[in-house]
């Protein structure tokens, strides 16, 4: 199917002209760019100057049809989370269709009812990692706390809260996804990434992964691809970069040579 325009435009000024409609649909506004507003143009559709009376006019209508726009509570919670849903995936370079995800799992939180008595903020940040499970984006639950500041056990209790509420159908955490996001804050080349990824189908495909940190076992991962290229990397900085402790990486990297049989160079 095609969304676009049904006629079409060989130069800019040809396409500006012929637009007739607003932005699209989002729902992480939280009138989902379907209200209408009153610009601030003092000139008429001639192009002529409006009257000081008229414009006084104008003026007031703008102010009422703001206030009209957020007029129930409803609404009211919408627009304070939709902006506080903003700055987090600003701040966490979160992509547009995780971020209408992550509106659409706090309308439907909304609607049930589970927002009340709650923060916004702890529930908002809820809805974004679930998002952020659900469509495989590499966010920890530490991350999105630490960028909301709200404590991490208020974000975790309220995102168990929307998944037993919501049915919500949470994938199991895969390592591949975070093997990049180390790699890049540790400066690892492509092929021991390529390596490290190797590593981990192997891992996944003898049921080594299950249940256990996934950050841990990527960073592992890439702990043994060094060895292997001979790049200089420590467990300490891969924990690091990875946000979880050296114990973990080395239990895992020796799991992983074991259930391997992996020949590690000296």
């Amino acid at each position: 199917m095609d969304k676009g325009p049904e006629w079409r435009a060989f130069t800019p000024e040809e396409k500006a002209s012929r637009i007739r409609v607003g932005l699209p649909a989002s729902y992480s506004y939280h009138d989902k760019r379907l209200s209408t507003t009153i610009g601030r143009v003092d000139r008429d559709a001639f192009g002529r100057k409006l009257s000081l009376s008229t414009r006084f006019q104008m003026w007031r209508l703008r102010k009422w049809q703001i206030r009209c726009r957020v007029h129930s509570s409803v609404e009211r919670n919408l627009a304070q989370a939709m902006m506080e849903l903003d700055r987090l995936s600003d701040k966490l370079y979160i992509p547009g269709p995780v971020k209408e995800e992550a509106a659409v799992i706090y309308r439907k939180a909304l609607n049930k009812g589970l927002v009340r008595g709650r923060s916004i903020a702890a529930i908002v940040a809820a809805s974004l990692y679930a998002a952020c499970r659900t469509t495989g984006t590499p966010r920890s639950l530490r991350e999105i706390a630490e960028s909301s500041f709200v404590d991490k056990k208020d974000v975790a209790r309220c995102y168990r809260f929307l998944l037993w509420c919501l049915k919500v159908q949470v994938p199991l955490a895969d390592p591949l996804t975070y093997i990049s996001k180390i790699a890049e804050r540790t400066s690892i080349s492509g092929q021991t990434q390529g390596l490290a990824i190797k590593i981990l189908q192997e891992a996944k495909r003898k049921h080594e992964v299950a249940g256990k940190n996934p950050k841990g076992f990527a960073a592992a991962a890439l702990y043994i691809a060094c060895l292997y290229k001979n790049e200089k990397k420590t467990q300490k900085d891969l924990a690091k970069a990875a946000g979880v402790t050296e114990v973990t990486v080395r239990n895992r990297y020796k799991s992983l040579k074991r259930k391997l049989a992996l020949k590690i160079p000296d």
